[in-house]
């Protein structure tokens, strides 16, 4: 269909809108707030644009041009050819989310498999085919557990990333749920225990907790945590690291109902952040209260093994009042990517890929903690990553680190006032010994510049 200008029928199509001009059609936009006109550059040509984005693109270093030890986030790790061999083929490579008439059999058999998978990994019944990202699964997690129980209060860490504690709040405001934090220990990095039995009572719909923590710490209470949650008659929410599984118990089996998680480090790169995916799984008792899609294994009328979306809770065909989620997509493409990564892995390849991180973790922690000044400000277990105090300024040594091309720890004194100088080291599979001499040499000679 050919594009039709409409400046001849301008007027026409306006009388019989009832309007006189363009304008009244913002006139429910307060003019205090209008923008007149925009300070916009020229217009460029195709090539001007791919000319000024190369040209700002070159001020950005990739893992590849640098060391990068941040923890707290988004860690680098290996990907194998064949996820990008999956993720690249015609059948698969969309963005965009299919719904039920139009998701092929071999994208909801992939869907399935990566159900099963997390199920699997996180020992509970069902699981998903994700959501966002790690984030806003915490943030699904609290509306289901006060749609389950009927409940409004949602106990979480103090000691959880900001940016989960801001979605989290926000995604609280309209269904006013209340979000009280509990206090970690400040010797262990672990949950407070006797402050989590202080502000448990019979109003709270859920607690959360992290296994690894944002500190990278294990908690090694779980089951008391538990026992104090299900005497509650509360919801235990526990958030993961899905590559720590290898190697751990998994939620399921220290009795958690709900289990969260961010998915990117399997198989997925860093893009800058975005785009991500979510883990999430439950109890199947709570099956109808999950948010996003469910892919079912059935029959077809020939009695052939296929397909099908099972759940939409958004009921957004039909009965978008009865939704128990405003979800209406999922990251397919993300979680394609990790079922092939897990398949190729294998399990033992799992186990194996859990192991050298822990590994890693350790000695990166051991090694950076043999030089004066620095040492771990937990005593506590953890995974690959891990908080180290330094008696030098922190924001000067990773300053001084970025001028020898090296991305030091996550500076922790911005989020918790009373961490000055501490520093979120993390580590993946990535890294060897010659990557942690660099890291430490030159550690040793910013921190006496």
């Amino acid at each position: 269909m050919k594009f039709i200008p409409n400046s001849s029928i301008k007027q026409m199509m306006l009388k019989e809108i009832g309007l006189n001009n363009i304008e009244e059609l913002f006139y429910d936009i307060p003019k205090k707030i209008r923008i007149n006109d925009l300070n916009l550059p020229n217009s460029l040509t195709q090539q001007e644009t791919f000319e000024k984005l190369r040209e700002i693109s070159n001020n950005n270093k990739s893992y590849n041009d640098m060391l990068f030890f941040i923890g707290g986030g988004i860690k680098p790790h290996f990907i194998p050819s064949v996820v990008k061999a999956i993720t690249s083929r015609s059948e698969f490579f969309t963005a965009y989310t299919p719904y039920q008439s139009e998701a092929s059999q071999g994208f909801l058999q992939a869907m399935f498999e990566y159900q099963s998978i997390i199920a699997e990994l996180t020992g509970l019944d069902v699981a998903n085919c994700s959501l966002y990202d790690g984030v806003t699964a915490l943030s699904e997690a609290a509306l289901m557990c006060c749609r389950v129980n009927k409940k409004k209060t949602i106990l979480i860490p103090k000691n959880i990333s900001w940016e989960k504690k801001s979605v989290l709040q926000n995604y609280a405001k309209g269904p006013r749920i209340q979000i009280k934090e509990i206090k970690y220990d400040d010797e262990t990095g672990m949950i407070d225990i006797e402050n989590l039995k202080e502000n448990i009572n019979k109003d709270v719909s859920g607690i959360y907790i992290e296994n690894p923590n944002f500190f990278g710490i294990f908690e090694d209470n779980v089951n008391e945590i538990s026992k104090i949650v299900k005497e509650s008659d509360s919801l235990f929410v526990v958030g993961i690291d899905p590559i720590s599984l290898g190697i751990t118990k998994s939620p399921g089996e220290y009795g958690a109902d709900i289990s969260i998680g961010e998915g990117r480090s399997l198989g997925n790169p860093m893009n800058f952040g975005g785009s991500s995916l979510g883990i999430f799984s439950c109890k199947k008792e709570f099956l109808r209260q999950i948010p996003g899609r469910i892919i079912g294994m059935t029959r077809d009328k020939e009695g052939n093994q296929a397909f099908s979306m099972a759940l939409q809770t958004r009921e957004q065909h039909i009965r978008r009042g009865k939704a128990t989620s405003n979800i209406c997509t999922n990251e397919g493409l993300c979680a394609l990517a990790a079922v092939t990564y897990i398949a190729w892995l294998g399990c033992k390849g799992f186990e194996n890929l859990s192991k050298i991180n822990l590994e890693n973790g350790q000695k990166l922690a051991k090694n950076i903690t043999s030089l004066n000044g620095f040492e771990k400000k937990f005593k506590s277990f953890h995974f690959n990553e891990f908080v180290i105090k330094s008696d030098e300024n922190a924001k000067k040594i990773n300053r001084e680190l970025l001028k020898r091309n090296i991305q030091g720890g996550y500076l922790l004194e911005d989020f918790y006032p009373n961490m000055k100088n501490c520093i979120l080291f993390g580590t993946s599979e990535l890294h060897d010994d010659k990557k942690f001499e660099i890291l430490i040499s030159n550690l040793k000679e910013v921190s006496n510049v």
